[in-house]
């Protein structure tokens, strides 16, 4: 086994309302006063109330090349990752010193070395530490980076493993995108970043027991979610699809998993749901039989930083730990998230 140690989410400083925000992207993709009208309907229905951006709001209609806007995404996510990292070792009563293996995770931003490598000298991690970048799991590698580094810490049972999440999605802004995806993407996807501190078996550090890990694939579904990759970064792909997908799937994943362990999913008695957006919370409540109720932690998150791709499970999940009252000893929880493929990922979680 392994046990969650601490969870610390973390947001960039600058924060704008909902309205704040579509009024100066109306402007920017907007070639019409058509549009304008739609990215404003949009908007509007997202369930945001307010979110967190890399940089100031002015700072956006001036941004130049994806050189630019990527030299930004390492400076803000080394800064916001040092912030998390610190924050999530000092609860969990540990230091940079004792971390054995690190899994990091964006899909917003590129960088050689990685951000995790950036953080070696800033925050005193071992020059021994084990690390794992990854890019292209998307809204899902929060919850992957959980069962990774549970699967590390399974054999290795008196370690420290990290989760480092960090997603800056203003900074892929597309100006010259006029598709329906744009419009819905920019009114759904914040900034911000986390870090999960994760013990072995065998370590003295209280927390949540993750139980088990499951990982699925739907075939024929490349063309769902994703990034398209041209000459000004990264263009999204997002299609009406994700919530068929969700409704054919998640039923049968999720009892599949909860009943090799014995489980069914009124066992269940916290849900961590990636907030994707008000269409993919309906569809994970219609599918697997819930009430807003269950997922009221997700829709309370999406309100207010919403959509962080891969941190915001992590985000719920923090939330889940900091709950008053505690969710009682013995109780179950089950962490999910999908993204690009469509692929899931699944966590079960004990609380002791």
């Amino acid at each position: 086994m392994s046990r969650v140690a601490a969870v610390a989410p973390v947001v960039p400083e600058h924060s704008y309302t909902q309205a704040e925000m579509t009024g100066m992207l109306a402007s920017l993709l907007a070639e019409n006063t058509r549009h304008q009208a739609v990215i404003e309907r949009m908007h509007g229905a997202s369930g945001i109330d307010r979110r967190h951006m890399a940089l100031p709001l002015e700072r956006y209609p001036e941004l130049g090349s994806f050189r630019e806007t990527n030299d930004e995404f390492i400076r803000v996510s080394t800064e916001l990752l040092e912030r998390a990292l610190t924050t999530a070792l000092a609860d969990a009563g540990l230091t940079a010193a004792d971390v054995d293996f690190v899994f990091f995770t964006s899909v917003t931003g590129i960088s050689a070395p990685s951000i995790d490598a950036l953080l070696i000298p800033r925050l005193g991690l071992r020059p021994d530490v084990k690390r794992v970048p990854s890019f292209g799991l998307g809204c899902l590698a929060g919850a992957a980076g959980l069962a990774r580094v549970h699967d590390y810490l399974v054999g290795h049972p008196d370690d420290v493993g990290v989760v480092l999440s960090v997603e800056l999605c203003s900074l892929t802004l597309q100006r010259d995108d006029h598709t329906m995806a744009n419009f819905v993407a920019t009114g759904l996807f914040g900034d911000g970043a986390a870090a999960v501190v994760m013990v072995g078996e065998n370590r003295s550090e209280p927390g949540p027991r993750v139980i088990d890990t499951r990982s699925t694939f739907v075939a024929d579904s490349h063309d769902v979610i994703g990034w398209n990759v041209g000459g000004t970064g990264f263009e999204i792909v997002l299609s009406a699809g994700v919530a068929d997908v969700i409704q054919n799937s998640f039923p049968g994943e999720v009892s599949e998993f909860l009943g090799r362990n014995g489980l069914t999913i009124a066992d269940i008695d916290t849900w961590i749901a990636h907030p994707g957006g008000p269409r993919v919370l309906e569809a994970f409540e219609s599918s697997l039989g819930l009430q807003r109720r269950d997922l009221q932690s997700s829709w309370d998150c999406l309100a207010r930083v919403g959509n962080l791709s891969s941190a915001a499970v992590l985000h719920v999940l923090a939330d889940a730990l900091h709950a008053d009252p505690a969710p009682a000893p013995g109780s179950h929880a089950l962490a999910f998230a999908l993204g690009p493929g469509v692929s899931a990922e699944f966590v079960l979680l004990e609380w002791s």
